[in-house]
């Protein structure tokens, strides 16, 4: 079968061995508390400032701005509940398609008392700009949320637009570039021209899981949502480890040019695109501005974890684009956003799967992978599975 085809590229990355180098040295020279103020704790401290550093370096920061967290989730947390702490008025604004750990707080922030409005998403997987400046034309917004990338369909959003309209009105701005980062260029000034708070996650960019950053603008005011020391200025309490830092760091320092890499594979990723449309696959996020890396696709009569399965069985590695709840399959918040309004496309909710690929994918790798989706779909499904229309998704 040869060696196994890993497309799930938006899901984690293959840690450099770089960043294990340098995580391995920290371990064994850099174990000391960072916040100890002998010799072990010294060396801790240092390698978490150079990681800081880099980091800052990325989006064109300052190191003194740059919180360090456990993660994304933990970063975007942090950003979008720190207006609502101790003043909880002022509406926050995003669109339904935001990554649980947006959805997630903001859900949160509703039962608290929050008012939350909802920008349309159009057909191609873009936030309607008009109906974001009709919601801020209202007045009373506080805080826009928005993914500078979709993790599923690969759509880039207009966020320098989204943001100078937020800004115009006063609301403060959130960027998930988790997805972005590393990725596409940034947006025209840079990041922090745009966004007030910035998250970002090492995984994502071929760094270790368990550490991400959270990165404002200069002077943007942040409170703890956890209590406890003064690690990260009080704003992130617990200790940090220099080991994950480290690796971090390193990744940082590579994403700096790793764009050129995922736009050198931009033509095999319409390599694949093409085939899966000869195989009857939908592209979903078709006609929007994507990453050059992600296809996503939706094909009949196959549910996404069916299919997903499958091809795992044959040795090529994707994802699906819907979540489990108690067993009970739901299309995901971006699909349903896309859709809703276009009941002849319900169906593609039911079966759709990303294939995101690594920079370095050849042209062979993505015959080899057609191969193998064909011979999974020749199987057919419906039998199996059902009609591919279900007009009940859209009521979980």
């Amino acid at each position: 079968m040869g060696a196994r085809l890993y497309f799930d590229w938006n899901s984690t990355t293959p840690p450099l061995p770089e960043a294990i180098a340098a995580m391995n040295a920290a371990y064994e020279s850099a174990w000391g508390n960072p916040s100890s103020v002998h010799a072990e704790g010294r060396a801790a401290r240092s390698r978490l400032e150079e990681a800081r550093v880099a980091i800052a370096e990325l989006v064109s920061a300052s190191p003194a701005d740059v919180v360090l967290t456990s993660g994304g989730t933990e970063a975007s947390n942090i950003a979008i509940r720190s207006p609502y702490v101790s003043d909880e008025k002022g509406a926050i604004l995003l669109a339904p398609l935001e990554h649980a750990s947006i959805m997630a707080v903001v859900t949160r922030l509703s039962e608290l008392g929050v008012e939350v409005r909802r920008a349309r998403v159009l057909r191609s997987g873009t936030i309607d700009l008009e109906d974001i400046d009709r919601h801020l034309e209202r007045g009373g917004v506080r805080m826009v949320a928005v993914q500078a990338v979709n993790g599923e369909t690969g759509v880039i959003q207009p966020i320098a637009e989204i943001a100078e309209l937020a800004h115009n009105r006063g609301a403060v701005v959130h960027v998930d570039a988790i997805q972005g980062i590393g990725r596409i260029e940034a947006p025209r000034g840079g990041w922090l021209s745009h966004a007030d708070t910035i998250a970002l996650a090492s995984h994502k960019i071929r760094g270790p899981k368990g550490i991400g950053a959270l990165v404002t603008r200069a002077g943007h005011p942040l409170r703890p949502v956890l209590r406890g020391g003064s690690q990260e200025r009080g704003l992130r309490p617990g200790t940090q480890d220099a080991a994950l830092a480290s690796g971090f760091g390193v990744a940082a320092k590579r994403a700096r040019s790793s764009v050129a890499d995922y736009q050198r594979v931009g033509p095999v990723r319409d390599r694949l695109e093409a085939g899966l449309r000869e195989l009857g696959a939908a592209i979903n996020g078709e006609g929007a501005a994507r990453v050059p890396h992600v296809v996503h696709v939706s094909f009949p009569e196959w549910s996404s974890a069916e299919l997903v399965a499958a091809l795992d069985l044959e040795g090529l590695a994707s994802s699906g684009g819907a979540a489990c709840h108690a067993g009970v399959p739901e299309p995901s918040a971006a699909m349903v956003a896309m859709f809703r309004e276009h009941p002849q496309d319900h169906w593609r909710l039911e079966g759709p799967v990303r294939f995101s690929l690594p920079p370095w994918t050849t042209e062979a790798e993505v015959d080899r992978a057609l191969a193998i989706i064909q011979r999974v779909v020749a199987r057919g499904a419906a039998s199996l599975y059902g009609s591919p229309t279900n007009p009940g998704l859209l009521d979980v």
